[in-house]
C-alpha cells in the first residue's frame, strides 16, 4: 500500500524537491537581501524576496504540495486501520496485535499528566514513527538551505512540533497505523536520497540566472 500510493505521488514529490532545490540556490541571494533590509521594514523585505522569486520563476510553496495531496490519504488510513478487521489478532515482529498498541513497555500505576496525555504504555511503533519523522523533517530543512525559515519562522515550529504532538495522539492507536506511517517515511528517505542525486544544483542555479536575465524567454 505505501509502495503503490509512494509511486502514484512520485512525479509530484520530484516537483517538490525540484523546487527545494530552486530556494536552496537561492539561499546567499536571500540573504543578502535579509542583511540589505535588516533593521528596517520587514514588509520591504518580504516584497523584495517575493520579487526575486517571481524573477526566478520559483515558488516559496511549491515544496508543500505533496503534502497537501497526501493529506486526505493520511486520514483515510488514519480511519481505515482501527476499522481494519483483517489486522485483529494479527501478529507483526513485536506487536502480538495490530489492531490494537504495540507497548513494548507498560505500568498499572497512574502518573498524573503523564498518563492522562499519554497513556499507560509505550508503543514502539509510535516512537519509530516520531523519530523518523523529526529525521525527515530535519533533512527536508537541510535541503531546503533554511530558506523557508527565514521567510515563514512558524512552519519550523509546525515541523517539529506536530511529530511530537501525533507521538501522544497516536500512542494507543492501532499497531498496523503506524507502522504504515513509519515505512512511509522510510520509503521517502529513500526516494529523497535518489531524486537528490538526480538534481544538478549548479544546473538549476544557471537556469534560474537566465531567467531573470529573460524573464520573457
Amino acid at each position: 500500500l505505501v509502495l503503490i500510493i509512494k509511486m502514484t505521488l512520485l512525479p509530484l514529490t520530484y516537483t517538490s524537491y525540484k523546487s527545494q532545490a530552486k530556494m536552496r540556490v537561492l539561499k546567499p541571494q536571500i540573504d543578502a537581501i535579509g542583511e540589505k533590509f535588516k533593521g528596517k521594514d520587514d514588509m520591504k523585505k518580504q516584497q523584495a524576496t517575493m520579487d526575486l522569486y517571481r524573477e526566478a520563476g520559483v515558488n516559496p510553496l511549491g515544496g508543500c504540495i505533496p503534502m497537501l495531496v497526501q493529506m486526505p490519504i493520511l486520514f483515510a488510513m488514519f480511519r481505515f486501520f482501527p476499522a481494519s478487521i483483517e489486522l485483529r489478532g494479527e501478529a507483526f515482529l513485536w506487536a502480538t496485535d495490530l489492531s490494537t498498541y504495540d507497548a513494548i513497555v507498560s505500568w498499572s500505576g497512574h502518573i498524573p499528566i503523564l498518563s492522562t496525555l499519554y497513556g499507560n504504555h509505550i508503543s514502539l511503533f509510535t516512537i519509530l514513527m516520531t523519530v523518523s519523522t523529526l529525521m525527515y523533517n530535519w533533512m527536508n530543512n537541510q535541503m531546503t538551505g533554511a530558506a523557508n525559515n527565514s521567510q515563514f519562522p512558524q512552519m519550523k515550529y509546525m515541523m517539529y512540533g506536530m511529530p511530537l504532538i501525533f507521538m501522544f495522539a497516536l500512542n494507543s492507536f492501532p499497531a498496523g497505523l503506524t507502522y504504515y506511517y513509519f515505512l512511509s517515511n522510510i520509503v521517502t528517505f529513500s526516494q529523497q536520497f535518489i531524486i537528490r542525486k538526480t538534481i544538478d544544483d549548479d544546473a538549476i542555479l544557471a537556469k534560474i540566472e537566465a531567467k531573470k536575465a529573460n524573464p520573457k524567454g
